[in-house]
């Protein structure tokens, strides 16, 4: 259809609104994502949505430059030029309706710069995912993605470290399903209500550790995948607060407890669904493009890890001992101590598994940044090592083993900070020394526990 005749995202929105109404939704949230993956957003009420169908919705800048504790950076995007403005810009084909909060939906937006005459704000993280997107487009090549996400329930104890202990607190080794093993029934809760939600959940576990889950969501376009990634622990935070309790991603919450990931399956099709991974004329199944792609992903796993582990806490996750975390940029077949794994499934199912990632990191900007990597060695032609077999996880260039190591590593990685925009990378960066500083300046529990008593 050409655009002439094509409906503008105005009129979508407008049509959105009345179908909403009709269903009697009063307000509409309009979410969008900080460089964290937090969600952010207005309420609107849903005979009110039209008004921001054009310019968005406007909110002050600076909040895309403020760390977890309210702390914004002094750039020209905060107080240096005076609190300017962005626009969350609604994309009208992310409709989604929980049915746990009646009368309200969900819809997600891109954060656009009016200085900038409506173009993408730099760092925007959504914006950054669909411009690598659109770089492999143009090559013909579709990228496809597919998270996997663990978490933490948490109940609320005023006797327990933080006031919050965990839902249950007997290990598992996981696998384990039922009201014995999950006495309020949350996780089939959550399985239906994110399934109702549209987020392509196929499947839930307990975890190794008591009150730790993994729920799996179906493989999409990327954006798609990123978007139902994004919402998806959304959800669940709101789910869990609506039980009186706290779901968290955060990568290490328990020193003495396994930690959690964000794993992403990624492969590449030719836009009518054929997967361009896949060769069934070589040994191994996996196609020169497959190879090239991965060679990139490990080519920059040094700088990829500030992005896929984006706090402190993710390091105590990598460091802890057994917990199948990769310290190395290696690669193997169906093996989970690699940092990349190629599933054994073949033809349609080839893809790479990344295992690197932190559950607390943003959807929008690990997948851009993989497909970032990926497309660099797809251009090189790059190829990668030979496969680690057996217990050999820590086989291959050692991966930074702190936070202010990964971010330096980011900014030496001139080919991925050009792919990434220059912009996000500095505020990025600078956001991020910003919050190892305060953790610096911290008195932890530990060391009150180690040093009060005896010196």
């Amino acid at each position: 259809m050409s655009d002439r005749t094509s409906p503008s995202a105005a009129d979508r929105i407008s049509h959105l609104a009345a179908e909403l109404a009709g269903r009697d939704i009063d307000l509409v949230r309009v979410l969008w994502s900080d460089l964290h993956g937090v969600a952010r957003g207005k309420e609107i009420p849903t005979d009110e949505l039209t008004r921001f169908a054009d310019h968005g919705v406007a909110f002050c800048q600076a909040l895309m430059v403020t760390d977890l504790a309210g702390n914004p950076l002094h750039v020209p995007e905060s107080a240096s030029s005076g609190w300017p403005d962005a626009d969350a810009r609604i994309d009208p084909d992310t409709l989604a309706v929980p049915g746990y909060a009646p009368g309200i939906a969900y819809l997600l937006a891109e954060v656009t710069d009016p200085a900038a005459q409506g173009a993408p704000l730099r760092f925007d993280p959504r914006s950054l995912l669909r411009g690598q997107i659109d770089r492999l487009t143009a090559r013909g090549l579709h990228p496809v993605a597919a998270p996997e996400l663990e978490f933490y329930l948490l109940r609320a104890d005023p006797e327990a470290p933080h006031g919050w202990r965990r839902y249950l607190e007997r290990d598992t080794a996981g696998y384990v399903v039922g009201t014995a093993y999950d006495p309020d029934d949350m996780l089939p809760l959550l399985i239906r209500e994110c399934r109702a939600l549209g987020l392509g959940v196929q499947a839930g576990i307990q975890e190794f550790s008591g009150g730790q889950y993994e729920i799996n969501q179906s493989h999409g376009p990327a954006l798609d995948a990123a978007d139902r990634a994004f919402l998806f622990k959304y959800a669940v935070k709101e789910i869990a607060a609506r039980h009186g309790m706290r779901a968290t991603f955060m990568g290490k919450p328990f020193a003495d407890r396994s930690g959690s990931g964000h794993h992403v399956h990624l492969s590449l099709t030719d836009g009518q669904e054929r997967n361009l991974f896949a060769d069934d004329s070589t040994e191994d199944g996996l196609s020169a493009l497959a190879r090239s792609f991965l060679a990139g992903v490990l080519e920059h796993a040094p700088a990829l890890m500030a992005v896929l582990n984006p706090t402190v806490n993710a390091y105590k996750r990598l460091a802890a001992a057994g917990s199948l975390a990769p310290t190395a940029a290696n690669w193997g077949y169906d093996n989970r101590l690699a940092y990349a794994r190629i599933p054994p499934e073949r033809g349609a199912g080839t893809r790479i598994e990344v295992r690197i990632g932190d559950g607390a990191g943003n959807p929008y900007l690990t997948i851009a940044a993989l497909l970032a990597a990926g497309l660099d060695g797809v251009e090189r032609d790059l190829l990668p090592p030979p496969p680690i077999t057996g217990d050999r996880g820590d086989d291959g260039a050692p991966l930074p083993s702190s936070f202010r190591e990964a971010l330096s590593a980011l900014n030496q990685d001139k080919a991925l900070g050009e792919a990434l925009g220059e912009r996000f990378v500095q505020v990025f960066t600078e956001l991020k020394r910003m919050e190892i500083a305060r953790f610096e300046q911290a008195v932890t529990d530990w060391e009150f526990h180690e040093y009060s008593w005896m010196l």
